[in-house]
């Protein structure tokens, strides 16, 4: 692990390391008079003139703080206004787009917000120089307009957040020409950031070594291909291998295909997909097509009367074949409701899609599964919009806040080898954002099938997510996260379907022996934001705190059981102008653990994985409520 964390921060921040380097900010750059700066207090010289003190030291530690640390001012991007997307372009609906002009910029050395810096230094012309900037065309077609259209109602605004979505790019701005635009026409420059596309990952160790490499805009048309090998395992099978290749927005149909292979002793897939996405407020037509093979080798929990939580070795679970193929196809329509008021677009869609899912298992079997052939339905309404915010997932670029409402109803009929049964499910959601409240969600989604005139295999779950606004001190930043889940089966034979390792609920977690029927599970964490830059990677410094009930007894409250918890801080790097993930290294400590042996109190782990994410309040393809 920590060979291969090594290995990553070198290669990745040779050559951004000039890029993003922390130090005393420099007064913000001048913006263009659609983003007003928000003033920023950055003194913060003390902290740094110290560090710059320790450097200079010839002890090992100041030596190590002078090749990491660099004290030359960095370049900050301004703040952006935290304010609601259309509202700024809704003087220019129904305008004709005159013109377009793209501005593109490479990754480094370059500013979003001012179009006249330029790289100063060789390693960022060398960076530039390695890397094949975006094709104009690919950039047409991710647009909702073109010359001579008539300029509808969010265009401009959900153009500039498709732009900023695709992974190529770092950041995006749609602006309009005031200067040269009439009051019938406008002139529209769209300038855009490019993200370093090539990595590449290794690591060497006793149990085996794994070579990766990656593009996420090839030859700068935008297709992304990733592979990874493994070899010299002490597994049956000795060798691992991932590969796929993905066309986004395929001739500006934004229908995107994906070819993807996968080779390992429990997992094996091949599967070639099509779809094409809610991806807009304004989209009247989605759909997908899936085709996949799978041979698996899954945990068997049931054997013995699960793993339960005894004193001794951790269980032994076996392994046992699962292998199936599927045939998936759906398609939906949104439809745009009446406005009553004729100068707005009533931004609420109701929208119908249907689905048909075929999967055939070949081998194996399992208390929920059999082959069969699904059809569902599904009707409800959606209304988004989005905000701009910084600091959330990222280290400063501009991030897309969804926020609106949700709701979907589904129901089906499920043709199986084994039995005939119907299904319904229904699902709610909403978002709402304040620059000064902070953002919250929360969801309710329930899914059952009806079986002889009684209903099984049903699942309720919830979720909310809070977080804070961005609190600022001098050059430093931070936030707060609240997070919380609850899965409950009802009347469902898989008892011990449920987990809280990882992702799933505590962080640094993992036991076969915790497994159960309903959860609920609550997380917190902190970020602070630093203004230092370690090899290139911004440094953000996080402390965390989970705690997870869980409960494998029918009808039963998680909340009686005695709860699992996960307390932790650690360290998050990310480098925004190269295609990784982010990175974190944490130490947690669990005060209560499986009474198994070869559990520790501490655990010091790495994880590039994202634990929070939006629901992105979008309507998507009919689907069976997940029990997880």
């Amino acid at each position: 692990m920590h060979a291969q964390l090594l290995f990553l921060l070198v290669m990745a921040g040779w050559f951004s390391c000039v890029c993003a380097q922390a130090q005393v900010a420099s007064p913000p750059v001048t913006q263009p008079s659609l983003y007003p700066p928000l003033e920023d207090t950055t003194d913060n010289k003390q902290f740094l003139q110290s560090l710059k003190r320790i450097s200079q030291k010839k002890t090992l530690f100041g030596r190590a703080v002078k090749a990491l640390v660099v004290f030359k001012p960095r370049r900050i991007e301004g703040p952006v206004e935290n304010t609601l997307l259309p509202s700024t372009y809704a003087q220019h609906n129904y305008k004709v787009v005159r013109s377009i002009y793209f501005k593109r910029l490479d990754a480094f050395g370059y500013s979003i917000n001012d179009t006249l810096a330029l790289p100063d230094n060789s390693l960022e012309r060398l960076g530039n120089a390695l890397h094949m900037r975006t094709k104009r065309n690919l950039l047409r077609n991710q647009i909702l307009f073109k010359e001579g259209d008539l300029l509808e109602p969010l265009d401009l605004s959900e153009s500039e957040r498709l732009l900023r979505q695709t992974a190529y790019l770092l950041d995006a701005r749609v602006l309009v020409n005031d200067s040269t635009s009439t009051k019938d026409s406008i002139d529209v420059v769209i300038i855009t950031k490019d993200v370093f596309s090539i990595s590449g990952s290794g690591s060497a160790s006793t149990s085996g070594t794994r070579l990766g490499l990656r593009d996420i805009n090839f030859m700068g048309i935008g297709h992304q291909f990733r592979s990874n090998y493994r070899f010299g395992l002490s597994e049956p099978q000795s060798w691992q291998f991932l590969g796929s290749y993905f066309i986004p927005n395929i001739s500006h149909t934004f229908i995107s295909a994906e070819l993807l292979y996968q080779n390992t002793h429990y997992y094996k897939q091949q599967s070639l997909s099509f779809r094409r996405d809610f991806f807009s407020t304004d989209t009247k037509y989605a759909g997908g097509a899936t085709v996949a093979w799978y041979q698996t080798l899954v945990p068997d929990y049931y054997e013995q009367g699960g793993p339960g939580e005894s004193e001794g070795e951790e269980p032994v679970i076996n392994h046992i074949p699962l292998d199936y193929n599927i045939q998936d196809f759906w398609i939906g329509r949104a439809f745009r409701l009446k406005s009553y008021d004729l100068a707005m677009d009533n931004p609420t869609r109701f929208i119908t899609a249907a689905r048909f899912l075929n999967i055939k298992y070949t081998q194996g079997s399992g208390p929920t599964l059999q082959s069969a052939r699904l059809y569902l339905t599904a009707f409800g309404f959606s209304f988004r919009k989005y905000y701009k915010d910084q600091y959330l997932f990222g280290f400063g670029r501009t991030e897309d806040i969804p926020a609106g409402n949700l709701v979907a109803l589904t129901a089906g009929f499920e043709d199986g080898a084994q039995k005939n049964r119907m299904y319904l499910g229904v699902k709610a959601a909403f978002g709402k954002y304040q620059p000064n409240f902070g953002y919250l969600y929360g969801g309710l989604e329930y899914g059952s099938y009806r079986y002889q005139n009684a209903w099984e295999q049903g699942v309720l779950t919830s979720e909310a997510l809070y977080f804070t606004p961005l609190y600022r001190l001098r050059n430093w930043r931070w936030r707060h996260f609240l997070w919380n889940r609850a899965s409950l089966g009802m009347r469902r034979p898989d008892l011990f379907a449920l987990d809280i390792d990882q992702e799933d609920g505590i962080r640094g977690f993992s036991s076969g022996a915790v497994r159960g029927y309903r959860k609920f599970v609550l997380n917190y964490e902190t970020n602070f934001f630093t203004p230092l830059t370690l090899l290139g990677f911004r440094l953000a410094i996080i402390g965390f705190a989970d705690l997870a009930w869980l409960t494998s007894i029918q009808n039963k409250s998680p909340l009686k059981e005695k709860p699992y918890t996960g307390f932790g801080m650690g360290l998050r790097f990310r480098n925004e102008f190269l295609p990784i993930n982010t990175i974190q290294v944490l130490l947690g400590y669990y005060p209560r653990l499986p009474l198994v042996n070869n559990q520790q109190d501490f655990k010091l782990f790495q994880t590039t994985r994202q634990y929070y994410e939006f629901n992105d309040l979008r309507f998507t393809q009919p689907l069976i409520s997940e029990f997880r």
